[in-house]
């Protein structure tokens, strides 16, 4: 039986997965939780521009419905490389509705790898 979800990345796309991660981590360690997200979307970007990597922030999502185009409906929190969806969070806990989001987002731009990051909890 196979997962019809899994995709085969390309190695370029999983070493550019790696600088994020690695850079999300970065973040998080100093000062850790407790922050606005905002705070941690502007270290973020930093973090990845630092290690050479494209950044945009509050990436304006523009769709078409029904021949209505929608523009500025949302906003991708940060978009990296042109590929990469970041949904940033700070906040208690994650719920369902935040994974939605951050589908939507993904099904309305067509990228198809997105992280959904909380930096309001502890790393162990």
């Amino acid at each position: 039986m196979t997962n019809s979800r899994l995709h085969v990345i390309s190695p370029a796309l999983n070493s550019l997965c790696d600088e994020i991660v690695n850079g999300v981590f970065a973040v998080h360690k100093s000062p850790g939780p407790g922050l606005l997200q905002r705070v941690y979307q502007t270290r973020l970007a930093h973090e990845l521009q630092l290690r050479r990597l494209k950044v945009e922030t509050e990436v304006p999502v523009n769709f078409t419905f029904k021949q209505l185009q929608v523009n500025d409906a949302y906003r991708l929190d940060t978009l990296i490389n042109d590929q990469v969806i970041i949904e940033l969070k700070a906040i208690e806990s994650l719920l369902p509705v935040h994974t939605a989001q951050l589908l939507s987002y993904m099904k309305l731009t067509g990228k198809t790898l997105g992280y959904l990051i909380n930096f309001n909890v502890p790393l162990k």
